[in-house]
This record gives C-alpha cells, sequence and structure tokens, in this order.
C-alpha cells in the first residue's frame, strides 16, 4: 500500500499490520484542532480557527472514514464553507491519486497523488497516507487525519456557518453517544475489515460473529427507537451509516459478511433508508463504487477480480413497506 518514510513516499512500506492472522489498523498522527476562536484542542496546536472557506477536506468516495466527514459536512449544511477534492476510488503504487480524467482532480494545487499533499502539509511526516484529511488553505498546513476528531470539528467549530446548527454531540448525550461509538468501532465499522482481511479461519470467525453480534444488538435496539440514542440524530448515528451503506453491496460478498443481509434486519432496514433520506446523505452514497471498490483484483480476497452483479441495494425503497 505504500507510505511517506520521513516525508519520501515508499510504495512497498506499509503502515496496518497483520500477525499472520489477525489484522490490525495503524493510528492516525496528525490531530490538530479547529476551535471557533482558534485556541489548542485537545491534541496538537493552537491557531486555526474556524473560518469560512478557509479549510479543505481530501476524501474519497469509497473510503467509510471518509464518508463519516462527508455525512458531517452534509448534515450541517457546511458545503459552501467547505471545499472538497475527492480522491480517484483506487490506488496505485502511488497510494492514493487523483485521476482528471475520470473527474477526479485536486481543486486546491493540481497534485496528481494524496502522499504530496501530506509531503508539503507536514516535516518530515513518517505514516501512512489515508483520507480523510483536513487541510489548511491559509497556512497550507494538515489540520488533521482522524476522521473521529474532524467530525467533532465540524459539528462544533463552524456553528456560525451551518444551514443546520443542531449539535450532533450534545453534552446530555455524551456518555451514550461514546458507550455507542466504543461498541460499533471495533465490533461492527473496523470489524467487517477484521474479517474481510483475516488470515485464519479462527480469525475470520472472530470477527464475524462480533459483525452479526453488533447487528443484533443494534436492531433490538431500534425495535423501540429512531435513532441509536432515542428520537434524534446523534454522532454515533453518523458513525454507524457508512458501514451500514457498504453492507449489503461489498462486505457481505467481498469479506464474507454474509450470515445475513441488512436487509435481512427489518429496523436496521428502515433506519439505515431514513438516514439516506436526510438532506445532502444521498449524493455521499456511490453503491457502484463500493462494489466495484471493494470486488477490485486482490491476490488474497479476490484473484480474478470478479465483481458481482448483487444484491441488489434500493435505498430509495419506500419507508412505508418496511
Amino acid at each position: 500500500m505504500g507510505m511517506l518514510v520521513d516525508g519520501i513516499w515508499d510504495p512497498d512500506a506499509t503502515g496496518d499490520s497483520v500477525d499472520g492472522v489477525r489484522f490490525e489498523r495503524s493510528k492516525a498522527q496528525i490531530r490538530n484542532w479547529v476551535t471557533p476562536d482558534g485556541s489548542a484542542g485537545q491534541t496538537g496546536k493552537a491557531g486555526f480557527g474556524a473560518e469560512s472557506g478557509r479549510y479543505h477536506l481530501y476524501v474519497a468516495w469509497n473510503c467509510p472514514w471518509a464518508h463519516r466527514t462527508l455525512l458531517m459536512r452534509a448534515v450541517k449544511g457546511l458545503q459552501d464553507h467547505i471545499g472538497i477534492s475527492i480522491l480517484a476510488p483506487k490506488r496505485t503504487e502511488d497510494g492514493w491519486v487523483f485521476d482528471p480524467q475520470s473527474g477526479y482532480f485536486d481543486a486546491l494545487s493540481g497534485a496528481a497523488a494524496l502522499h504530496q499533499i501530506y509531503a508539503k502539509g507536514t516535516t518530515d511526516y513518517t505514516g501512512r497516507v489515508t483520507v480523510p484529511v483536513l487541510w489548511d488553505t491559509r497556512t497550507d498546513t494538515l489540520v488533521s487525519n482522524e476522521s473521529a476528531e474532524i467530525i467533532r470539528m465540524l459539528n462544533s467549530a463552524f456553528q456560525d456557518f451551518a444551514e443546520n446548527p443542531v449539535d450532533y454531540y450534545p453534552r446530555e448525550l455524551q456518555s451514550d453517544i461514546d458507550d455507542w461509538n466504543a461498541f460499533i468501532y471495533p465490533k461492527l465499522n473496523n470489524g467487517v475489515y477484521r474479517a474481510g482481511f483475516a488470515r485464519s479461519q479462527t480469525a475470520y470467525d472472530e470477527a464475524v460473529t462480533e459483525v452479526f453480534e453488533a447487528l443484533d444488538r443494534i436492531e433490538n435496539v431500534l425495535e423501540t427507537r429512531s435513532w441509536l440514542t432515542g428520537e434524534r440524530i446523534t454522532e454515533a448515528d453518523i458513525r454507524l451509516f457508512p458501514t451500514l451503506a457498504r453492507f449489503d453491496a461489498a462486505y457481505w460478498s467481498a469479506f464474507k459478511c454474509n450470515k445475513r443481509r441488512l436487509i435481512d434486519y427489518p429496523h436496521l432496514w428502515a433506519y439505515a433508508r431514513r438516514f439516506f433520506a436526510l438532506k445532502g446523505v444521498a449524493d455521499t452514497v456511490k453503491l457502484d463504487i463500493y462494489r466495484r471498490g471493494y470486488h477490485s483484483k486482490s491476490e488474497l480476497r479476490n484473484p480474478n477480480g470478479i465483481v458481482p452483479l448483487g444484491p441488489i441495494v434500493d435505498f430509495y425503497e419506500p419507508l412505508e413497506a418496511a
């Protein structure tokens, strides 16, 4: 997959690890915070004050972590204040790249690959080159490549610019939201990857069991409420949806998470369609890209690169039919 080593791109290096049987995701390293007044956040340095047009997101349609940031940008109504550049839905020996002929280009600098953006915006960086990443156009600096923290910034720092100033991490629900995040991330968001990249039957069984235990629990909870914490959407729902959006089109077949489909869970399926119907969300969902991307040629998972035609997923199915 490649990574930067002391600011130089090494196409043969890798930051994620597989201990022979189990997949472990590397940690984000660039963790500054945008705040309303530019004061320092929980980590990193000060100087990143919230301003319209100052910050820019680098994302890819097929990345679920990038999808979180696109969702928060959409539900808050920040599209006119935070620009985006979209990487091509593929990776090469240069990692995440742009493909202008297919409509994927860097709206800021015309860079050919994301590692060039990282090298420009950091000093002697060593680590994976991932999306999403938040860029400060004023100082030509990378602000953050931690998706969980970027969505917190979009939620809280840009209230003066948001078309929809709803707080998706309200103080009275923070404990519940944190509990849901701590449950969903290892078992479901990352659990599908632990299943898909497992290299032993034991590792696969462990991961898939947790994936469906999580889905079963959420299905039961949604029997009596509309959203994870009750009757209002929160950050926990925004972090859950990218996995649900990809589940039947990609994870069910490509990652062998095939005990059940999302559409086999009546409450979860209705929940996913409710979320999809929120303003701006449909524009962030690219089922064909998910299907082709997750079924791309892989020596371990899909050596012939065959892309399945199904199952058919219709998020526009009327909710009344649930």
